[in-house]
């Protein structure tokens, strides 16, 4: 796409600047944050499903010349869920957004055995259906709105306030 204000070239900025790879290359931040990898089957399978989802989609990606960056984080403190404004877990981010606007949870056994608390994990809803983990159209479907539009913008002007859940599951970890 030419840029209104420009003369001859595509750039205002100087000569050949759009013939570069990297001037026209989009690219997608990918994040990944869990609680645990090790027992929690509802990490497990959501990093499957993210697994398998961003295979699915490498080909159209790389051929439309948007490249991917994946960031797997696993939350292990809550000054570090501070920091990340980390609200359930598994959490998965598309350009810093989360792709389920509304955060669901149920009891997950396997994270209230690692701390020995009674902890909440994230529930995805997806076509009118609860998962435990993302199905793989839904991260697909994400992926390819941040790409090609229709992804939702949302701003919270609200500060971050961390869940107590959390709370309570890294102040038991700590123990």
């Amino acid at each position: 796409m030419k840029n209104a204000n420009q003369s001859g070239g595509c750039c205002t900025s100087g000569a050949n600047c759009c013939s570069s790879p990297e001037a026209s290359r989009k690219e997608l931040v990918v994040d990944f944050l869990y609680l645990d990898l090790t027992v929690c089957g509802r990490c497990q399978d959501t990093d499957s499903s993210l697994d398998e989802a961003l295979q699915d989609v490498s080909k159209v990606l790389e051929t439309t010349g948007v490249s991917v960056r994946v960031n797997k984080i696993n939350v292990r403190t809550e000054e570090q869920a501070q920091a990340l404004q980390f609200l359930s877990s598994p959490t998965i981010r598309v350009n810093g957004q989360d792709i389920q606007l509304d955060v669901h949870e149920s009891e997950c056994e396997a994270c209230g055995d690692l701390c020995g608390e009674s902890v909440d994990c994230r529930v995805w809803t997806y076509q009118g259906r609860e998962y435990s983990a993302p199905p793989k159209a839904l991260i697909v479907e994400a992926l390819l709105k941040h790409v090609y539009g229709g992804a939702q913008s949302v701003a919270s002007s609200a500060p971050y306030v961390m869940p107590e859940n959390l709370r309570r599951f890294y102040a038991a970890s700590s123990k």
